[in-house]
C-alpha cells in the first residue's frame, strides 16, 4: 500500500515550506477546490508537527497538499 510522502523543507524570507503527496486511496477523499484545516488534513493520516497550514491547491495534481508555516523571530534574524 503506497504510503504519504513528505517532501524536505524549504524556505523563503517569512515562510518554510513543503509539500505532502497523498496516494490515491487517500487523495480520492480530498474536498474538491478548497483548503483543509489542521482537522481535516490529520483526519486523512497527514501528521506534522503544529503550526503547518494548508495554504495552495496545485490544481494539476490536486493529490498534493502545499504547507507553510512562519518562520519564529529567531529563524527570520539568520
Amino acid at each position: 500500500m503506497p504510503q504519504i510522502q513528505y517532501s524536505e523543507k524549504y524556505y523563503d524570507d517569512i515562510y518554510e515550506y513543503r509539500h505532502v503527496v497523498l496516494p490515491p486511496d487517500i487523495a480520492k477523499l480530498l474536498p474538491k477546490g478548497r483548503l483543509l484545516s489542521e482537522s481535516e488534513w490529520r483526519g486523512l493520516g497527514v501528521q506534522q508537527s503544529r503550526g503547518w497550514v494548508h495554504y495552495a491547491i496545485h490544481r494539476p495534481e490536486p493529490h498534493i497538499m502545499l504547507y507553510r508555516r512562519k518562520k519564529t523571530e529567531e529563524e527570520v534574524a539568520r
